[in-house]
Protein backbone atom coordinates (compact mmCIF):
# COMPACT_ATOMS: atom_id res chain seq x y z
CA UNK A 1 0.00 0.00 0.00
CA UNK A 2 2.74 2.47 0.68
CA UNK A 3 4.11 1.72 -2.60
CA UNK A 4 1.11 2.91 -3.91
CA UNK A 5 0.30 6.06 -2.16
CA UNK A 6 4.40 6.96 -3.00
CA UNK A 7 3.59 6.37 -6.88
CA UNK A 8 -0.13 8.07 -6.47
CA UNK A 9 1.60 11.34 -4.55
CA UNK A 10 4.67 11.08 -7.24
CA UNK A 11 2.22 11.34 -10.15
CA UNK A 12 -1.06 12.85 -9.17
CA UNK A 13 -2.10 16.32 -10.26
CA UNK A 14 -2.49 19.38 -8.61
CA UNK A 15 -4.43 21.52 -6.24
CA UNK A 16 -7.44 23.91 -6.02
CA UNK A 17 -8.77 27.37 -4.66
CA UNK A 18 -11.47 29.03 -3.20
CA UNK A 19 -13.40 32.28 -2.07
CA UNK A 20 -16.52 34.18 -0.13
CA UNK A 21 -19.85 34.76 -2.11
CA UNK A 22 -23.65 35.66 -1.57
CA UNK A 23 -26.51 33.70 -1.81
CA UNK A 24 -28.46 35.75 -4.54
CA UNK A 25 -25.76 37.08 -6.85
CA UNK A 26 -22.11 35.17 -7.18
CA UNK A 27 -19.39 38.11 -6.51
CA UNK A 28 -15.64 38.13 -8.36
CA UNK A 29 -14.42 36.95 -4.88
CA UNK A 30 -10.77 36.88 -4.79
CA UNK A 31 -9.91 34.23 -1.29
CA UNK A 32 -11.84 31.22 -0.34
CA UNK A 33 -14.07 30.92 2.87
CA UNK A 34 -12.02 28.34 5.68
CA UNK A 35 -14.36 25.30 4.70
CA UNK A 36 -12.76 25.27 1.47
CA UNK A 37 -9.85 23.34 0.65
CA UNK A 38 -7.03 21.94 -1.43
CA UNK A 39 -7.91 17.77 -2.54
CA UNK A 40 -4.41 17.53 -2.81
CA UNK A 41 -3.80 18.64 1.54
CA UNK A 42 -6.62 16.06 2.16
CA UNK A 43 -5.11 13.26 0.23
CA UNK A 44 -2.36 13.78 -2.39
CA UNK A 45 -3.48 9.97 -3.85
CA UNK A 46 -6.46 11.01 -5.60
CA UNK A 47 -5.34 11.26 -9.36
CA UNK A 48 -6.29 14.90 -10.86
CA UNK A 49 -7.06 15.44 -14.24
CA UNK A 50 -8.83 18.87 -14.41
CA UNK A 51 -10.64 18.92 -17.70
CA UNK A 52 -11.65 22.80 -17.57
CA UNK A 53 -8.23 24.16 -17.33
CA UNK A 54 -7.45 22.65 -20.87
CA UNK A 55 -9.28 22.83 -24.12
CA UNK A 56 -10.23 19.25 -23.76
CA UNK A 57 -13.71 20.12 -23.46
CA UNK A 58 -16.87 20.36 -24.96
CA UNK A 59 -16.44 23.76 -25.75
CA UNK A 60 -13.13 23.40 -27.03
CA UNK A 61 -11.83 26.63 -25.11
CA UNK A 62 -10.41 26.82 -21.61
CA UNK A 63 -12.63 27.95 -19.36
CA UNK A 64 -13.30 31.19 -17.23
CA UNK A 65 -11.77 30.97 -13.64
CA UNK A 66 -9.82 28.57 -13.70
CA UNK A 67 -6.04 29.05 -13.05
CA UNK A 68 -4.43 26.63 -12.26
CA UNK A 69 -4.74 22.29 -12.61
CA UNK A 70 -6.19 22.19 -8.88
CA UNK A 71 -9.33 20.45 -7.24
CA UNK A 72 -11.22 22.82 -4.35
CA UNK A 73 -13.79 21.37 -2.28
CA UNK A 74 -14.97 21.82 1.08
CA UNK A 75 -13.32 20.43 3.58
CA UNK A 76 -16.13 17.89 4.64
CA UNK A 77 -16.11 16.73 0.66
CA UNK A 78 -12.53 16.46 0.77
CA UNK A 79 -12.60 13.98 3.83
CA UNK A 80 -15.77 12.04 2.57
CA UNK A 81 -13.92 11.67 -0.76
CA UNK A 82 -10.60 10.56 1.05
CA UNK A 83 -12.41 7.56 2.87
CA UNK A 84 -13.81 6.78 -0.30
CA UNK A 85 -10.30 6.55 -1.98
CA UNK A 86 -8.48 4.31 0.86
CA UNK A 87 -11.17 1.63 0.32
CA UNK A 88 -10.71 2.00 -3.37
CA UNK A 89 -7.00 1.44 -2.86
CA UNK A 90 -7.44 -1.55 -0.80
CA UNK A 91 -9.41 -3.11 -4.44
CA UNK A 92 -6.69 -1.84 -7.00
CA UNK A 93 -8.06 1.02 -7.85
CA UNK A 94 -7.67 4.76 -7.46
CA UNK A 95 -10.11 7.24 -8.44
CA UNK A 96 -9.62 10.98 -10.46
CA UNK A 97 -11.53 13.96 -10.33
CA UNK A 98 -12.14 15.94 -13.90
CA UNK A 99 -13.79 18.83 -11.93
CA UNK A 100 -14.22 19.94 -8.18
CA UNK A 101 -15.49 23.30 -7.20
CA UNK A 102 -16.36 25.45 -10.16
CA UNK A 103 -16.42 29.72 -10.03
CA UNK A 104 -19.90 30.86 -11.21
CA UNK A 105 -17.45 32.70 -13.92
CA UNK A 106 -17.19 29.36 -15.32
CA UNK A 107 -20.89 28.45 -15.59
CA UNK A 108 -21.59 31.73 -16.98
CA UNK A 109 -18.89 31.12 -19.75
CA UNK A 110 -21.03 28.00 -20.39
CA UNK A 111 -24.05 29.51 -20.38
CA UNK A 112 -22.49 32.01 -23.62
CA UNK A 113 -21.10 29.01 -25.16
CA UNK A 114 -24.42 27.45 -25.41
CA UNK A 115 -25.93 30.71 -27.14
CA UNK A 116 -23.81 30.57 -29.74
CA UNK A 117 -24.98 27.99 -32.26
CA UNK A 118 -22.29 28.95 -34.60
CA UNK A 119 -19.59 27.18 -32.01
CA UNK A 120 -20.21 23.73 -32.81
CA UNK A 121 -16.65 22.89 -33.23
CA UNK A 122 -16.14 19.83 -29.99
CA UNK A 123 -19.88 17.95 -31.49
CA UNK A 124 -18.59 15.50 -33.22
CA UNK A 125 -17.01 14.34 -29.80
CA UNK A 126 -18.91 15.60 -26.89
CA UNK A 127 -23.01 16.23 -28.21
CA UNK A 128 -22.74 14.23 -31.65
CA UNK A 129 -26.78 13.49 -31.43
CA UNK A 130 -27.61 16.26 -29.51
CA UNK A 131 -28.85 19.36 -31.82
CA UNK A 132 -27.09 22.37 -29.61
CA UNK A 133 -30.12 24.47 -29.47
CA UNK A 134 -31.59 21.62 -26.75
CA UNK A 135 -28.77 21.65 -24.29
CA UNK A 136 -31.13 24.28 -21.84
CA UNK A 137 -34.18 22.26 -22.12
CA UNK A 138 -32.34 19.08 -22.11
CA UNK A 139 -30.34 19.90 -18.98
CA UNK A 140 -26.96 19.62 -19.90
CA UNK A 141 -26.12 23.55 -19.57
CA UNK A 142 -27.84 25.53 -16.62
CA UNK A 143 -27.35 28.96 -15.01
CA UNK A 144 -26.44 27.91 -12.06
CA UNK A 145 -24.47 24.29 -10.90
CA UNK A 146 -23.88 22.47 -7.90
CA UNK A 147 -19.80 22.80 -8.47
CA UNK A 148 -20.40 26.25 -7.32
CA UNK A 149 -21.04 25.26 -4.34
CA UNK A 150 -17.92 23.71 -3.53
CA UNK A 151 -19.07 19.66 -2.21
CA UNK A 152 -19.62 18.31 -6.06
CA UNK A 153 -17.25 16.63 -7.84
CA UNK A 154 -17.11 14.90 -11.18
CA UNK A 155 -14.62 11.92 -11.25
CA UNK A 156 -14.33 8.33 -11.82
CA UNK A 157 -12.37 5.03 -11.77
CA UNK A 158 -8.29 3.95 -13.20
CA UNK A 159 -6.94 0.92 -12.29
CA UNK A 160 -3.60 0.51 -10.71
CA UNK A 161 -0.92 0.96 -11.56
CA UNK A 162 -2.32 4.62 -13.42
CA UNK A 163 -0.85 5.32 -16.79
CA UNK A 164 -1.36 8.74 -17.77
CA UNK A 165 -3.59 9.64 -20.20
CA UNK A 166 -2.19 11.17 -23.32
CA UNK A 167 -2.21 15.14 -24.38
CA UNK A 168 -5.08 16.17 -25.94
CA UNK A 169 -4.08 18.05 -29.44
CA UNK A 170 -6.40 20.67 -30.43
CA UNK A 171 -7.57 20.15 -33.76
CA UNK A 172 -7.42 16.70 -33.82
CA UNK A 173 -10.32 14.13 -34.96
CA UNK A 174 -13.00 13.74 -32.53
CA UNK A 175 -13.89 10.34 -31.75
CA UNK A 176 -17.87 10.08 -30.36
CA UNK A 177 -17.95 9.66 -26.44
CA UNK A 178 -20.47 7.19 -26.34
CA UNK A 179 -18.47 4.36 -28.96
CA UNK A 180 -16.33 1.44 -27.66
CA UNK A 181 -13.73 2.68 -25.62
CA UNK A 182 -11.01 1.43 -28.01
CA UNK A 183 -12.70 4.38 -30.57
CA UNK A 184 -13.04 7.31 -28.04
CA UNK A 185 -10.58 9.42 -26.94
CA UNK A 186 -8.23 7.63 -24.85
CA UNK A 187 -8.73 7.83 -20.58
CA UNK A 188 -6.69 5.58 -18.31
CA UNK A 189 -9.71 5.26 -16.82
CA UNK A 190 -12.41 2.18 -16.51
CA UNK A 191 -14.80 1.96 -19.27
CA UNK A 192 -17.83 3.54 -18.08
CA UNK A 193 -19.30 3.35 -21.49
CA UNK A 194 -18.97 6.70 -22.21
CA UNK A 195 -16.58 9.37 -21.98
CA UNK A 196 -16.26 12.53 -19.38
CA UNK A 197 -19.35 15.31 -20.32
CA UNK A 198 -20.76 12.90 -22.84
CA UNK A 199 -24.29 14.68 -23.71
CA UNK A 200 -25.98 11.48 -24.41
CA UNK A 201 -28.82 9.88 -22.76
CA UNK A 202 -25.76 6.54 -22.18
CA UNK A 203 -24.77 8.79 -19.58
CA UNK A 204 -27.50 8.11 -17.40
CA UNK A 205 -25.92 6.07 -14.39
CA UNK A 206 -28.22 3.31 -15.08
CA UNK A 207 -29.41 3.45 -18.31
CA UNK A 208 -30.55 -0.21 -19.60
CA UNK A 209 -28.49 -0.35 -22.30
CA UNK A 210 -25.39 0.17 -20.62
CA UNK A 211 -24.41 -3.48 -19.75
CA UNK A 212 -21.79 -6.24 -19.04
CA UNK A 213 -18.29 -4.74 -17.36
CA UNK A 214 -19.07 -1.25 -18.52
CA UNK A 215 -22.67 -1.26 -16.07
CA UNK A 216 -20.48 -3.27 -13.01
CA UNK A 217 -17.92 -0.27 -13.21
CA UNK A 218 -20.59 2.27 -13.03
CA UNK A 219 -21.71 0.89 -10.13
CA UNK A 220 -18.53 0.07 -8.79
CA UNK A 221 -17.78 3.96 -8.87
CA UNK A 222 -21.05 4.56 -6.97
CA UNK A 223 -21.34 2.10 -4.35
CA UNK A 224 -18.09 3.27 -3.35
CA UNK A 225 -19.13 6.59 -2.89
CA UNK A 226 -21.85 6.39 -1.42
CA UNK A 227 -20.35 4.34 1.70
CA UNK A 228 -18.60 7.40 1.61
CA UNK A 229 -22.00 9.94 1.74
CA UNK A 230 -21.87 11.08 -1.67
CA UNK A 231 -25.26 11.33 -3.99
CA UNK A 232 -25.02 10.71 -7.34
CA UNK A 233 -26.63 12.44 -10.28
CA UNK A 234 -28.57 10.09 -12.12
CA UNK A 235 -27.92 11.86 -15.41
CA UNK A 236 -24.64 11.67 -15.58
CA UNK A 237 -22.32 8.86 -13.83
CA UNK A 238 -19.55 10.76 -13.10
CA UNK A 239 -21.17 13.66 -10.71
CA UNK A 240 -21.23 13.21 -7.45
CA UNK A 241 -22.44 14.97 -4.10
CA UNK A 242 -21.46 14.94 -0.66
CA UNK A 243 -24.09 15.14 1.56
CA UNK A 244 -25.39 17.37 3.95
CA UNK A 245 -23.63 19.99 1.63
CA UNK A 246 -21.88 22.74 3.52
CA UNK A 247 -23.10 25.29 1.81
CA UNK A 248 -26.31 23.91 0.07
CA UNK A 249 -27.51 27.62 -1.13
CA UNK A 250 -24.50 29.85 -2.18
CA UNK A 251 -22.62 29.69 -5.42
CA UNK A 252 -19.17 30.70 -5.32
CA UNK A 253 -17.54 32.88 -7.74
CA UNK A 254 -13.57 32.53 -6.44
CA UNK A 255 -11.00 31.50 -9.45
CA UNK A 256 -9.18 28.58 -9.37
CA UNK A 257 -5.76 29.03 -8.02
CA UNK A 258 -4.02 28.21 -4.99
CA UNK A 259 -3.95 31.69 -3.88
CA UNK A 260 -7.36 31.74 -3.54
CA UNK A 261 -7.50 29.12 -0.69
CA UNK A 262 -6.47 29.75 3.34
CA UNK A 263 -3.07 28.54 4.34
CA UNK A 264 -3.36 24.22 4.93
CA UNK A 265 -4.05 23.67 8.16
Amino acid sequence: MRRILRGLVAGAAAVLLAVPATTAQARPETEAPPEFVALRDTDPTVLQEMRYLTRHNFTGERIDGYRQPLCILTRDAADALRRAQRAFLRKGYALKVYDCYRPQRAVDHFVRWAKDLDDQRMKPEFYPRVDKTRLFDDGYIAAKSGHSRGSTVDLTLVRLPAWPTRPYIPGEPLKSCYGPKRDRFPDNSLDMGTGFDCFDTLSHTLDPRVVGEQRSNRLLLKDGLEKAGFKNLPEEWWHYTYKPETFPDTYFNFPVTRRSLPPAR
